[in-house]
C-alpha cells in the first residue's frame, strides 16, 4: 500500500514537472497568416488550347473555400447552361468546375473568380484568378480597357457588368435585350475601372449594364446602362469611359380597377404627362369627372359622379405611341371622405408656401374663409394657386423672421368632389432666425448656359436648385447649415430637367458636373468660383 501510493506522488510530481515545462515552452499567439492560397496544379493546364475537356481541377497549396460565387465570378463569353463548380461552403484543397454547356469553336473563354477564393482559416484572398482556355489553336489576347462614371451621382454602382457583342451581318442595336455578349467583364464591389481581357480582333459594340436580375441582357425596368457612342475597333489604344444612367420607362397602361366608391385607380408604368384617360361608355347629362395624382403608387385617380347603375364602364387609355380599350368592373361601394393634409406643420420657411391637400377632388375654394394672422395680431394677406393634378392648393405670404402665424381655415372654406366639406383647421407655424441660416453666392467661369446649380446632400438628393440662363452671381440664402454638394446639370435642350438618355434613340445622358462640396454656417456667408473647362 505505501509502495503503491509513492509510485501515485511519484507520477504526479513529474506530471507536473512536464505541465510547467510545457507552460513556459508555449507560444503565445504568433504572427496572422496574411498569404492567399496558391495554385499548385490545374487539369487541364490553365491557358490550354484545342480544349476538349467538360470537367477542370484547380489545386490549391492548402485548404480554400468560395464564397459569394453567384457575385463574383464572372464567365466570358457567358454561358447558356452555368456550369457546376464544387465545394461550395466547404472547405477543399481543390475547385472542380463541370461544364454542361456547348463550347463555342475557336472561342477564348476566361472564369474570372473575382475574390471569391480565400483561404479556409484567415479568409486570405486569392484576388482576380483567371482559369482562361482556348477551343481553338491559340489564346486570344486583345483587351478593352476603361471606367464607369455615373450620369447623376458622384460614385457609380458596385459590381457593373461590362460587355461587347460582336458586330457581323446578324448584328442589330436590339441584341443587348435578347442575346448574351460575346465577351464581359465586372468591377465588383470597389473598382471603378474595368479591363476585357481574351478578345479577339474585331468590330465591337460597347456597353456597361448595372444587371440587377442577372441574366447578362438589358431590361429597362430593373437596369441601368451605358453605352459608347458608335462602334469600336480591336485592337485599340483607346480608353473608354462609360457614364451610366437609368433609362426613363417606355409608357405602359395596367389594368385599372374600382378602389373605392366612384374611384377608379389607372395603373402606368412611365411618365403620365400626357396619359388621357377617356371614357367609352354611355354616361347621363350630369356626369362629371376629376383625374389626380395618387400620392403614393404610379397611378392616376378617376372620380366621377353620379354613382352609376351598372356592372362595367368601358375606358380608353392613350399616350404619344400607346393606345388601349379597359374594362372595369363596377360595384356599390363606400365613398371616400373629405380629409385635408398640411404642409409644412410647424416651421415655415421665409420662402416656403403653405400646401393644403385633399384627399379627394376639390371642386370649391372659398379664400374669404381662410385668414392669416403674425403674432402681432396682424392680419397677412396672401395669395393661393391651384394645381389640379396633385390636387394641392398652395398658400404664399410674406413672412419675417423669428415670427408666429396662425392659420385658420373655417368650415367650408374647401368643398370635395362628393360635397364634402372641411371642419374648423387651425395650424400655428413659425419662422426661425435669420442667424439661424447662411448663405451661399457662385460666380461661374467659362459657363455655356442655361444651367441648372444644385445643392445636394451625400446620396445626391436634391436640397436646393435654381436655373440660370445668363450670366451673373448664382445666390442661394436661408441655407440650414451642413455640407452641401455642387452639381451642375448643362441643360442642353433648355426644358428645365435633367434628361436621361436613352439607348435606342443613341442619346446620351446630359451632362452633370460636380464642384467640391461646401459647409453652410449659421449666420455666415461664402462666396465660392466654379470653375468650367
Amino acid at each position: 500500500m505505501n509502495k503503491t501510493l509513492s509510485n501515485f506522488i511519484l507520477a504526479i510530481f513529474i506530471g507536473l514537472i512536464f505541465v510547467n515545462c510545457a507552460n513556459r515552452g508555449r507560444p503565445e499567439g504568433g504572427p496572422k497568416d496574411e498569404t492567399p492560397p496558391k495554385v499548385i496544379k490545374s487539369i487541364p493546364e490553365n491557358y490550354s488550347i484545342n480544349f476538349k475537356a467538360d470537367e477542370i481541377e484547380i489545386h490549391f497549396d492548402e485548404y480554400i473555400k468560395i464564397k459569394d460565387l453567384q457575385k463574383q465570378l464572372i464567365i466570358s463569353p457567358p454561358m447558356n447552361t452555368q456550369p457546376n463548380i464544387t465545394p461550395l461552403g466547404n472547405a477543399s484543397k481543390y475547385i472542380t468546375i463541370k461544364i454542361f454547356d456547348t463550347l463555342q469553336p475557336n472561342t477564348t473563354y476566361a472564369f474570372n473568380f473575382g475574390n471569391s477564393i480565400t483561404d479556409n482559416n484567415e479568409g486570405n484572398p486569392y484576388p482576380f484568378y483567371r482559369y482562361v482556355f482556348s477551343t481553338g489553336d491559340y489564346i486570344d489576347s486583345l483587351t478593352v480597357k476603361g471606367n464607369i462614371v455615373d450620369a447623376l451621382l458622384k460614385q457609380p454602382e458596385t459590381f457593373v457588368n461590362v460587355a461587347l457583342y460582336e458586330v457581323d451581318s446578324t448584328y442589330t442595336d436590339s441584341i443587348i435585350y435578347k442575346e448574351k455578349p460575346k465577351y464581359i467583364t465586372n468591377t465588383l464591389d470597389s473598382l471603378t475601372t474595368f479591363s476585357i481581357e481574351n478578345i479577339k480582333a474585331g468590330t465591337y459594340k460597347l456597353i456597361a449594364l448595372k444587371d440587377n436580375n442577372g441574366d447578362n441582357k438589358f431590361q429597362q425596368k430593373v437596369d441601368q446602362i451605358a453605352f459608347h457612342e458608335g462602334f469600336i475597333e480591336v485592337p485599340s489604344d483607346s480608353s473608354y469611359t462609360l457614364k451610366l444612367f437609368k433609362e426613363n420607362l417606355d409608357f405602359n397602361a395596367t389594368r385599372p380597377k374600382l378602389i373605392t366608391g366612384e374611384k377608379i385607380a389607372f395603373g402606368y408604368e412611365g411618365s403620365y404627362e400626357d396619359m388621357k384617360i377617356k371614357i367609352l361608355s354611355e354616361t347621363p347629362e350630369d356626369f362629371t369627372y376629376r383625374i389626380t395624382k395618387d400620392e403614393k403608387t404610379d397611378s392616376l385617380m378617376y372620380w366621377y359622379k353620379p354613382r352609376l347603375q351598372v356592372d362595367s364602364l368601358n375606358f380608353n387609355v392613350s399616350h404619344l405611341n400607346f393606345e388601349k380599350d379597359f374594362t372595369v368592373k363596377i360595384s356599390e361601394q363606400k365613398r371616400d371622405s373629405l380629409t385635408i393634409k398640411i404642409l409644412p406643420s410647424s416651421n415655415i420657411g421665409i420662402d416656403e408656401n403653405l400646401k393644403i391637400i385633399g384627399s379627394t377632388p376639390f371642386i370649391k375654394f372659398d379664400r374669404s374663409k381662410i385668414s392669416i394672422m403674425d403674432k402681432d395680431s396682424t392680419f397677412v394677406d396672401f395669395n393661393s394657386s391651384f394645381d389640379s393634378i396633385t390636387n394641392t392648393y398652395a398658400l404664399s405670404f410674406d413672412k419675417t423672421e423669428e415670427n408666429a402665424y396662425k392659420i385658420q381655415m373655417l368650415p367650408e372654406a374647401f368643398v370635395g368632389f362628393f360635397d364634402k366639406t372641411n371642419d374648423t383647421i387651425n395650424v400655428s407655424l413659425r419662422t426661425q432666425k435669420a442667424s439661424d441660416f447662411g448663405y451661399v453666392r457662385f460666380t461661374l467661369v467659362n459657363a455655356k448656359y442655361p444651367l441648372i446649380i444644385q445643392l445636394t446632400d451625400k446620396s445626391g438628393k436634391v436640397q436646393n436648385e435654381t436655373y440660370a440662363n445668363e450670366e451673373g452671381p448664382i445666390d442661394f440664402l436661408n441655407l440650414s447649415p451642413g455640407t452641401y454638394s455642387i452639381r451642375v446639370i448643362h441643360d442642353t435642350n433648355g426644358n428645365k430637367k435633367f434628361d436621361t438618355g436613352n439607348y435606342l434613340k443613341k442619346m446620351q445622358p446630359e451632362k452633370a458636373s460636380y464642384f467640391q462640396d461646401v459647409e453652410i454656417r449659421a449666420d455666415w456667408g461664402i462666396q465660392e468660383t466654379l470653375q468650367f473647362n
